[in-house]
């Protein structure tokens, strides 16, 4: 018997959802009282000409929902608005590795802790690049462009490169 409870207790699985339509299918299943995870990650994109901080899901089509074998009704999923469905293989949803979710889960909220604010530079002050493809370069604070986006002077291959970078890529240089 109890390794029957120990097969049933609840894990997570994947909901694929239709196009566009993660947001709509959290938002039902949360209200229907299901457990989910829907991981999201701030991008930069141009709207209106300007460029802007806006959130959108990691894993496009889908999101993760924590289910138990014996204790919740799965068959309301299905025709959840925004829904497609339970990811399976054969007839079987398919439980996904509980610590790929806690790790997810947990690199999200790593995120949530890091300051939002703008943080202003001078014109001359040393900096260094904490995210991107350039991270733990430093380099001299040129001047902003717009409230995003700044450039910087890096020396790149023994001259003096300029770099347009968003505001949150960099930190002032403790040296």
């Amino acid at each position: 018997m109890s390794e029957a409870r120990e097969a049933a207790k609840a894990h997570w699985y994947l909901i694929q959802c239709k196009g566009g339509e993660s947001f709509r299918a959290a938002e039902n299943l949360t209200n229907q009282g299901f457990h989910v995870f829907h991981p999201l990650l701030e991008v930069e994109k141009k709207r209106g000409g300007k460029l802007r901080w806006v959130e959108e899901p990691l894993f496009p089509y889908y999101l993760f929902i924590r289910l138990d074998q014996m204790d919740d009704n799965w068959r309301p999923i299905r025709s959840t608005r925004g829904v497609l469905k339970l990811v399976s293989f054969g007839n079987t949803p398919t439980a996904v590795p509980t610590p790929l979710v806690e790790a997810l889960i947990a690199s999200g909220e790593q995120r949530q802790e890091q300051p939002s604010e703008n943080v202003y530079f001078r014109a001359g002050e040393q900096v260094e690049i904490i995210d991107g493809p350039l991270s733990s370069l430093s380099g001299v604070f040129e001047s902003a462009k717009g409230d995003e986006r700044v450039i910087v002077l890096l020396n790149l291959i023994n001259q003096q490169q300029r770099v347009e970078l968003s505001s949150r890529q960099l930190r002032c240089s403790e040296s």
